[in-house]
């Protein structure tokens, strides 16, 4: 944990002295073979190795038992509040097992005595087709299939307090949301002593994962490894009044079909060991170089301010690395882990990150990690591919030897993540739109500010079939496609709805002032709506209460057109009407059978309204919104009608192509 004050003064001149000397290494130009080795000797004793810092206190007999003397400081900034401490110790053994040990350690944050701690145990939701997550996507996820008989888990081997008393008689396998009892993706550990507000509470334990064969984000192929989501990690305690919570207590759920992950910012060392053949791709950064030793590969990371730390190992890696800086980048080192059948497309990745990192930081605020590592998959880890962790993430598997745009699309949608779930973590289990809309929304004004690629939001918006609040948990939505038309397309939807309304200008000051407010923070869609109302001056509650909380959506309808004939022309009567949520500007375009065109707005007020026209020629038809500036509104099909036709044989036309491609592309699963 954080150190006192008087302890950073003390050991500041050595701590200058290590980081200068770290990150001279770390800088280092790096081979394609082995990227973490360069300027470093092969065999060194392990003791030189470098854990976190800030451990602060004395650890238990044989708890860890090689602590480098002088450990690297951390950055001279904290930017979180570094509620966890974890120092992970990793083997990655023969048939695909991982053996390790953990100290953790836990700063309670709040002001209650706490009794007991709670651990996710992710890989046990991989352990049977009885778990919670088995039985919610039975055996799917994006498209990929849990192999046959490829069933992973979890097990804890030794769980004990830092003086050295064991817990292990006193976990508790918990389910939460759904009482199920086969699944064990949740454990409470009963503690031996309260923790009361303030304290600090440090266990050690040991622990084996078999890994699943590859899907749902983690797992191993042939010799590709993924591990995510691999180590026992501690749930999140919130504070009053935190995500709009009355009382502060521990936020817990299972692993769930839809759900991914929430978890507090922290410190992560990590050593991982791995056949000598190996490379390594993880979270953070080398603290020194890889260590040759008995038939290992042994690697060293760090990582501060985080909440999750992830890697990839695989003796094929096509390793590039490139610094990178810019206006708003301060300096980034971007490393590429290629599976070799892209490495001649190694161009177009390091161009994309070095895009997306530029606007993002521009738009949202300076990326503030010093490395980016780029994991992609081989073709037959595709469960692995397009997924986000802290400084890592994985690009599309390397199916496709020719892709289009897709390369480009998933990178950048990954890399938004740095900001939303990465530095502004909400919670991704109850409110998945925070990241997954957030993101999808700064990918696509990306991809059509750097690549042409303009969105078809009629489109977007018409797939949207089964709209449902936002801000529900994510397994509580009905299928995988519900989540995904939610989750990703209207809460993107919902972001666009408001640029449309406030302009561009006012929506990147939103964006902004938000991101900045909350990073390193778990913000809520409530705290959200609070930025927008700052910003613009003005009550949303109705706009969020429709679209947000109550999960509504647009649709407005032209009724009927009537043309009297009068002694100077024409008079028409128009009624339009509003069948779903409000909005407050609802453009009309009138059309004569001359050829003419006039245009008038509706306010939405009521549930109809009915325009009376003179002119010298009649109506002859009349499109509501015809831009499609409404970008909520997913029934198009009654936005315009004809004149001309008497009642029973009036036809909806506007938009049949795309009513046909809306029908086309709703039926696919996300």
């Amino acid at each position: 944990m954080t150190p006192a004050r008087t302890k950073i003064v003390l050991l500041s001149t050595l701590a200058l002295g290590l980081l200068a000397g770290t990150l001279w290494f770390a800088w280092q130009p790096q081979s394609q073979s082995d990227p973490q080795s360069i300027g470093q000797p092969l065999y060194g004793s392990l003791s030189e190795s470098a854990l976190a810092p800030n451990m602060g206190k004395p650890l238990g007999a044989n708890i860890v038992p090689d602590l480098p003397k002088n450990p690297p400081q951390p950055a001279t900034e904290i930017l979180s509040k570094r509620v966890v401490e974890y120092h992970i110790d990793v083997s990655l053994e023969k048939g695909q097992v991982l053996r390790g040990t953990e100290t953790l350690t836990w700063k309670h944050p709040g002001k209650k005595t706490v009794n007991d701690l709670y651990l996710h145990l992710y890989p046990n939701a991989f352990s049977s087709m009885e778990t919670t997550f088995m039985k919610e996507s039975g055996g799917k996820l994006r498209g990929d299939t849990m192999p046959k008989d490829g069933f992973g888990s979890m097990t804890l081997t030794e769980l004990k307090t830092e003086d050295g008393l064991s817990l292990m008689h006193r976990i508790q396998y918990v389910q939460p949301d759904d009482g199920n009892a086969g699944d064990r993706s949740l454990v409470k550990v009963r503690l031996p002593k309260p923790v009361r507000g303030g304290e600090e509470i440090t266990l050690y334990m040991k622990f084996e994962v078999k890994l699943p064969a590859i899907f749902a984000r983690m797992g191993a192929t042939d010799d590709f490894v993924m591990a995510g989501q691999w180590f026992p990690k501690l749930s999140v305690y919130e504070t009053a009044g935190q995500r709009g919570r009355a009382e502060e207590g521990w936020n817990l759920h299972q692993y769930h079909g839809n759900s991914e992950f929430y978890a507090d910012f922290g410190i992560y060392s990590v050593r991982i060991r791995v056949p000598e053949t190996h490379i390594v791709a993880a979270t953070g950064f080398p603290t020194r170089g890889a260590v040759r030793q008995n038939g290992q590969k042994i690697y060293q990371f760090y990582a501060d301010d985080v909440h999750d730390f992830a890697w990839s190992a695989s003796p094929n890696f096509v390793t590039v690395e490139e610094p990178f800086s810019s206006a708003e980048v301060p300096g980034v080192k971007i490393k590429l882990y290629l599976d070799p059948s892209h490495k001649e497309l190694k161009g177009r990745y390091m161009s994309a990150a070095k895009a997306a990192l530029s606007y993002y930081s521009k738009w949202y605020g300076p990326y503030p990690y010093s490395t980016l590592s780029i994991v992609v998959p081989p073709k037959s880890g595709n469960g692995a591919g397009g997924m986000e962790y802290p400084t890592l993430i994985t690009a599309a598997a390397a199916g496709n030897l020719n892709p289009g745009y897709s390369l480009e699309r998933t990178l950048v949608h990954e890399i938004g993540h740095q900001y939303f779930y990465g530095m502004v973590a909400n919670n991704e289990f109850e409110e998945p739109w925070l990241d997954e809309g957030f993101t999808s929304y700064a990918e696509e004004r990306l991809m059509e500010q750097e690549y042409g690629l303009t969105p078809n939001l009629p489109l977007q918006s018409g797939q949207v079939a089964s709209p449902q609040p936002l801000n529900r948990e994510s397994w509580k939505y009905g299928s995988a496609a519900e989540y995904a038309q939610n989750a990703y397309s209207r809460g993107k939807l919902v972001l666009r709805g408001i640029e449309r309304q406030v302009g561009m200008k006012k929506m990147d000051r939103i964006m902004r002032t938000y991101v900045q407010t909350y990073r390193f923070k778990h913000p809520s869609s409530m705290d959200f709506q609070r930025i927008v109302e700052r910003v613009t001056g003005r009550s949303w509650s109705h706009y969020f209460e429709q679209y947000v909380y109550d999960g509504q959506m647009a649709d407005f309808s032209v009724d009927h057109i009537t043309n009297h004939k009068l002694e100077n022309g024409y008079e028409a009567v128009v009624t339009v009407s509003k069948k779903g949520a409000d909005y407050p500007k609802i453009p009309v375009q009138f059309t004569f059978k001359d050829g003419t065109t006039i245009f008038k707005a509706w306010d939405g007020a009521g549930k109809s309204t009915t325009f009376r026209i003179k002119s010298t020629s009649p109506v002859s038809h009349v499109t509501l919104d015809p831009l499609y500036t409404i970008a909520l509104e997913n029934k198009h099909i009654n936005n315009s009608l004809k004149a001309e036709l008497d009642e029973k044989q009036q036809t909806r036309w506007s938009v049949s192509v795309t009513k046909l491609l809306e029908t086309l592309l709703g039926s696919l699963s996300w």
